[in-house]
């Protein structure tokens, strides 16, 4: 985790899950996150089970040229790289997962700039499971927000269990991502089986569960 942006929002999630899973959705305050929300998201699970857009920050909206509540996550990513997105946020929802990546997004103009992502869960109840993220980019090229970015290539993907994980990431690699067609992808459930630390094809999960 590079970004201040990244690392304030997992703070502010880990203090108030206290010891959870995740923090219960109603929690969040916005006031407590205010220079934050620009950049930041909430998702949900539409009709069909696909991750969408409930809420998202101006500067996000600004970036990829469009209002983007009601937008489907998965669909912000390249054609081979969507069931894998897909997959990822099916596992914050589902098994609690904090899922971390970096990405080079490309402008309509041909620019490109760096960017991080930072997925964590909410508790909704079964029925109404949440994501609370966050997408911020180190550098503020002059185009952004002005020339909206339509093309993304991921750079790396981390599957973090935040009980064993240190809560600073800066120093720790990360794995580079090639793009993969839907078909090579594994189970999604075998992401998010936490136990000693191990590679799924391009992906790394780290130790997890809670000490007995």
């Amino acid at each position: 985790m590079n970004l201040s942006g990244s690392i304030t929002l997992f703070q502010y999630w880990n203090r108030l899950r206290d010891g959870r899973p995740a923090p219960k959705r109603t929690e969040v305050e916005p006031a407590d996150i205010k220079t934050l929300l620009a950049d930041t998201f909430i998702l949900e699970k539409d009709t069909r089970g696909e991750a969408v857009f409930r809420l998202a920050g101006t500067r996000l909206c600004a970036i990829y040229g469009r209002e983007l509540k009601g937008f489907s996550f998965p669909s912000l990513w390249r054609e081979k790289d969507q069931r894998l997105m897909a997959r990822l946020i099916q596992g914050v929802f589902q098994q609690k997962s904090v899922v971390l990546a970096t990405y080079e997004g490309f402008s309509r103009a041909g620019r490109s700039t760096r960017f991080e992502l930072l997925a964590l869960p909410l508790d909704g109840g079964a029925e109404h499971p949440r994501c609370l993220g966050i997408i911020s980019t180190a550098e503020k090229p002059f185009w952004l927000g002005a020339d909206p970015i339509v093309d993304v290539l991921i750079d790396s993907i981390r599957v973090i269990d935040p009980e064993r994980e240190p809560l600073f990431l800066k120093n720790r690699p990360a794995i580079s991502v090639p793009a993969l067609a839907p078909s090579e992808l594994e189970a999604p459930q075998t992401i998010s089986e936490f136990g000693r630390a191990r590679r799924i094809r391009h992906l790394v999960v780290l130790d997890g569960g809670r000490e007995e």
